[in-house]
């Protein structure tokens, strides 16, 4: 059997064991306390969460959310009712989110590096009556206090767990009722990079079917150790613990990324899968070789964002393949590779549940290998997020005609294979021609000098934009801005070579670990730029 063959066999059981377990939970019992009660019963003492020093079996786990629902509700928080959480990775967290999905509360996770106007903005947005805040970060809240935004209740989580006030009614034992499968788990904000964020609606079902999506996508079996150091008030890391809950594996939350500490961590909890996106793998190759490189039990990572060029680099250093993906907040797990990726740098197939348009701005479908708007639609009811909370507008603006406009530029290739090209947001356009911002930062990652770049726009004297580039160079590496423009020239057109370059010490990047181009889109034209035009060097055409 070959390689290939033995591979298709190998996807082929997988999907039908994936499609096994979305069939043993009805429609109406996709929500969290009746997975859990299910998979308390089924792996009783098996252990479902290890965070810091504490963890749960899956017993326990199901004993912890319904206490929390019983102290949630005794606080007098009802369903429907939202609940702030300002906290790190940390078991509490979980502890109250899990609270609120068996009560039917929706959760309301919040960026911990939030201040000011941002956090004011959230919190009128989604008025939460509980905020459930770690002491660390009581002090981000002056700004939201100083506008009467604080919720009436307020328990804080230290080094003890988490301190709850008076009850305002006695706990209830008798059984709560069962939310429902489209009822909202949680609002997860987005970040505002064209206006204030935007709260993502999010059912309990689709919750259920990322855990589903995500397994299949990266293979997960029964007994796997899932290994997580993004932030888990992002979608990314709290499906994680749904793909863990469904599949009787072990969910590891990490306090955050180490590029130093990241292997050894995963050799400590011998993880079978881990999560990168965006630049973590590029800054995990960029650590010194080790001899132990290979030591791990790591089967396969997550590598949605990662640059194609890395994939191999990082199996071969590794041993680990990286799985090429796409979801957002608003969607699921809704294109994947093979594993290994067949095409590196692509978004992956189309997953089976989806369907998927690419559009013009009239929202008429466009030729395979043309360019257009990613919409999506799923097909099993409450795959996907419901809307923006209090944002009616918004909502039916990005699921105008019944199909979510993801906001991404992205092209179908004849084999099947979607690649992402930009933001539509962050197309560039310079004197007529566009510019693909993904495709310049191809050919410039590519450079040895370089470790991380990013491309953007910067307004043009003449209107329309100009190409800045923002570059890590990697350590102890000299890269002269005129080297780096003649190295551009030939390998892209000549109005995509970048007119502005500046180098940076380190990215800006998201919790997530991408970077974060808004963060060099604001701060425009720079005092420490370097300019093509002033230097005085002409392209060649």
């Amino acid at each position: 059997m070959t390689a290939d063959v033995r591979q298709a066999a190998e996807a082929g059981v997988a999907n039908d064991r994936f499609q096994e377990i979305a069939a043993t939970f009805a429609s109406s019992d996709r929500v969290l306390p009746t997975i859990l009660q299910r998979q308390a019963a089924r792996y009783s003492d098996r252990t479902l969460l290890i965070a810091g020093d504490v963890s749960w079996t899956y017993k326990q786990a199901a004993s912890v959310a319904a206490a929390s629902a019983r102290a949630l509700a005794a606080a007098g928080i009802k369903p429907g009712d939202r609940v702030a959480i300002l906290a790190s990775n940390r078991a509490e967290f979980l502890e109250i989110y899990l609270g609120c999905a068996w009560l039917g509360a929706i959760a309301v996770p919040v960026n911990p590096a939030l201040r000011g106007p941002q956090l004011q903005h959230i919190f009128r947005n989604s008025g939460p009556k509980l905020l459930v805040v770690e002491e660390i970060y009581r002090s981000n809240l002056e700004a939201v206090t100083e506008a009467g935004l604080l919720p009436p209740r307020l328990w804080t989580i230290d080094a003890s767990g988490i301190t709850r006030g008076a009850a305002s009614q006695a706990a209830q034992d008798e059984d709560l009722p069962l939310p429902r499968p489209g009822d909202t788990v949680a609002v997860l904000y987005t970040s505002g990079t064209t206006g204030p964020a935007k709260g993502v609606c999010c059912p309990q079902a689709q919750m259920f079917w990322w855990g589903i999506y995500s397994a299949r996508a990266l293979g997960i079996r029964e007994g796997d150790v899932l290994l997580t150091t993004l932030p888990i008030f992002h979608t990314n890391a709290l499906n994680a613990f749904y793909q863990a809950l469904l599949n009787g594996c072990t969910y590891v939350l990490e306090p955050k990324f180490s590029a130093s500490g990241f292997w050894p961590t995963v050799r400590k909890y011998k993880a079978t899968v881990t999560y990168l996106l965006g630049a973590m793998a590029a800054i995990l190759l960029a650590q010194p070789e080790s001899a132990d490189d290979k030591d791990h039990s790591v089967r396969v990572a997550l590598g949605g964002g990662v640059p194609g060029r890395f994939h191999d680099l990082f199996r071969e250093r590794f041993g680990v393949p990286l799985v090429d993906g796409y979801g957002s907040t608003e969607t699921n797990f809704v294109f994947a590779s093979p594993i290994p990726s067949d095409r590196p740098g692509s978004m992956g197939y189309l997953a089976d549940g989806v369907e998927a348009r690419i559009v013009d701005a009239d929202d008429a479908p466009v030729a395979d290998g043309e360019a257009g708007e990613l919409i999506l639609r799923a097909r099993e009811p409450f795959a996907f997020a419901s809307g923006y909370f209090g944002m009616p507008e918004k909502t039916v603006e990005a699921w105008r005609n019944l199909w979510f406009h993801s906001g991404d530029r992205v092209f179908k290739h004849a084999s099947g294979h979607y690649y992402f090209i930009d933001r539509m947001k962050d197309a560039i356009r310079r004197r007529g021609e566009n510019v693909s911002s993904w495709e310049v930062e191809d050919v410039i990652q590519a450079h040895p000098a370089v470790a991380a770049c990013a491309v953007y726009p910067v307004p043009s004297e003449l209107g329309e934009d100009e190409v800045a580039v923002a570059i890590q160079r990697k350590d102890g590496v000299d890269l002269p801005p005129l080297d780096l423009i003649k190295y551009c020239e030939g390998r892209m057109a000549y109005f995509a070579v970048p007119r502005f370059v500046r180098f940076v010490d380190a990215m800006p990047l998201t919790e997530n670990g991408k970077i974060k181009k808004v963060s060099l889109r604001e701060a425009g034209i720079t005092a420490d730029m370097w300019d093509r035009e002033k230097s005085g060097y002409k392209l060649r055409r």
